[in-house]
C-alpha cells in the first residue's frame, strides 16, 4: 500500500498541490473568507440565535433588516472579492504586481455582470456578487491573470522614465493589458447580450457548476471526495488545499443559495455547504481526528501511559478542539503511519453518511451560516443551523469517532510503551 501512494498517488498530489491555477483560486476564495464569517455573524445575530421571540423582536423593531443589509454586503461580496484575489494571486506568482491585474480582473467582473434597473437607477444584483458569482470570479481571475502577467512580462505596456516615482509607473504599466481586458470582456458582454445568448454568469454556472455539482452535490461523489482528502494527507500533502479548494466554489454557492432561502423563509435545498464538510464531517480536522486526540488524551491520562502519549496530548488536544491537527497530523505523526490509516479514512465518511442521513430526514436542520472552520465542535453546529439539535449530532459524531480511533490508538500507544521500555534496557 505505501509502494501505491508514494509511486502513484504522491506524484499526482504533488503536481496538483503546486499547480499555480489551483493555487490561485485556493488563495482568492480564501482573501474572501472574513467577509463569509463575518456575513455569517450578522445572519446569526438577525436570526436572534435562533430563538422566535428573540427574532420576532428583532424584525418588529426594523434591526433586524439592518443586520441583513451587513450580510449582503459581507457574505454578499465574496465572489467579487474572489475575482480580486485569483487574479491577484496568480499575477503574484509570476513575479509581476498582484493588485492592478486584481483591479482589472474586478473592474472586468462588474463588466461582464449584467445590471439591474430601477427607480434609483442601475446596479448589480447582491446574488451574482455573491458566492454565485464564484463561477465567473474564477473564469475571470484565472484568464485575466494570466494575460496580464503576460502582457508585463513581454513588456507590452507604458513605459515611462525612471525618475517617475513606481507608483505612478505601475498605474501607467496596468493601462494597456488592463484595456485590452476590459474591453475584450465588454465585448463578450455586447455579443451575448445583442443576440439574447445567456449571460456568462449563466454559461459560467452551466459549465463549472454542472461538472462540480455532479461530485459535490451528491453522497457518493463527496464519499470519493472524502477519500482522496484522507489519502493526500497520508502521504504528506494538504488535502484540505487540493480536495477542499477545488470544491468549495459549489460549496459555498450551496451555502449562499441555502442563506438567501433562510432569509426569504423558504425551505433549505442543500446539504452539501462549506460549514457543513467543516463542521460535521472534519471535525477536528481532517480524518476527523478529534476521535484521535481525544482517545489519545483518554489512554494518557493512565499512571502507566507512555511518555509520548502524556507529552503529545496537550499539543494535539487544544488545537483538535479548534479543527487544527497539523501538531496531529505531523506529531502523532499520521502521516504515513500504516497503524491509523483505517480510522483516518473511514471516520470522516462516517461522518458525512450520518450526518448527511439526519439532515436528509429532516431530523437536524440544514446549515445556512459559516461560524468558520476554526470553531469549536458543539458551538459551531448550532450558530451554523440555528438548531441544539445540530450540537447533538456533532456529540454523537465525536463519541463514535473516539470509539473507531480507540484500539488502533491503543496499538499505537503500546508501541510507544514498547519503545520506550527498549530504549531503558
Amino acid at each position: 500500500m505505501n509502494k501505491f501512494l508514494s509511486e502513484k498517488l504522491l506524484p499526482v498530489a504533488a503536481k496538483m498541490g503546486n499547480n499555480k491555477f489551483l493555487i490561485a483560486i485556493r488563495d482568492g476564495i480564501t482573501l474572501a473568507m472574513p467577509l463569509i464569517i463575518i456575513g455569517s455573524l450578522f445572519m446569526i445575530i438577525a436570526t436572534g440565535f435562533a430563538i422566535p421571540p428573540l427574532e420576532a423582536w428583532l424584525g418588529e423593531a426594523g434591526i433586524a433588516d439592518y443586520l441583513w443589509k451587513g450580510t449582503d454586503s459581507s457574505f454578499g461580496l465574496i465572489g467579487l472579492v474572489a475575482s480580486f484575489g485569483i487574479a491577484y494571486s496568480l499575477t503574484k506568482q509570476s513575479n509581476v504586481d498582484g493588485i492592478p491585474a486584481g483591479i482589472v480582473s474586478l473592474s472586468s467582473f462588474i463588466v461582464i455582470t449584467p445590471f439591474v434597473s430601477g427607480d434609483g437607477g442601475a446596479g448589480i444584483p447582491t446574488a451574482l456578487m455573491a458566492a454565485q458569482g464564484l463561477f465567473v470570479a474564477i473564469i475571470l481571475g484565472l484568464i485575466n491573470g494570466y494575460v496580464y502577467q503576460w502582457f508585463i512580462n513581454h513588456n507590452i505596456r507604458i513605459k515611462l522614465p525612471d525618475s517617475v516615482p513606481p507608483a505612478v509607473s505601475e498605474s501607467f504599466s496596468a493601462i494597456l493589458p488592463g484595456a485590452v481586458l476590459i474591453s475584450g470582456w465588454l465585448i463578450v458582454y455586447g455579443v451575448l447580450n445583442a443576440f439574447g445568448l445567456p449571460n456568462l454568469h449563466q454559461i459560467a454556472k452551466t459549465v463549472l457548476g454542472v461538472p462540480l455539482g455532479l461530485l459535490g452535490n451528491n453522497v457518493v461523489g463527496v464519499v470519493i471526495l472524502v477519500l482522496c482528502n484522507s489519502m493526500f494527507w497520508f502521504v504528506g500533502l494538504h488535502g484540505g488545499s487540493i480536495v477542499n479548494q477545488i470544491m468549495s466554489p459549489i460549496w459555498l454557492a450551496n451555502l449562499g443559495e441555502n442563506a438567501a432561502a433562510y432569509q426569504a423563509g423558504e425551505s433549505l435545498k442543500h446539504i452539501f455547504t462549506a460549514p457543513f464538510m467543516d463542521n460535521f464531517v472534519y471535525i477536528g480536522g481532517s480524518g476527523a481526528t478529534i476521535g484521535l486526540v481525544l482517545a489519545l488524551g483518554w489512554l494518557a491520562r493512565r499512571r502507566n501511559a507512555s511518555k509520548q502519549a502524556k507529552a503529545l496530548t496537550p499539543l494535539t488536544v487544544v488545537p483538535g478542539f479548534f479543527n487544527i491537527n497539523e501538531p496531529t497530523m505531523f506529531g502523532m505523526p499520521v502521516v504515513l503511519n500504516i497503524f491509523l490509516v483505517v480510522p483516518f479514512v473511514l471516520a470522516p465518511i462516517m461522518n458525512l453518511i450520518l450526518a448527511y442521513l439526519t439532515m436528509a430526514a429532516g431530523l437536524v436542520p440544514r446549515t445556512y451560516a459559516a461560524p468558520g472552520w476554526t470553531t469549536p465542535p458543539i458551538i459551531s453546529g448550532f450558530l451554523s443551523t440555528g438548531s441544539l439539535r445540530a450540537s447533538l449530532l456533532q456529540l454523537v459524531l465525536v463519541v463514535l469517532d473516539i470509539l473507531l480511533y480507540l484500539p488502533f490508538v491503543s496499538n499505537v500507544e503500546k508501541r510507544f510503551k514498547a519503545q520506550e521500555e527498549a530504549e531503558n534496557i
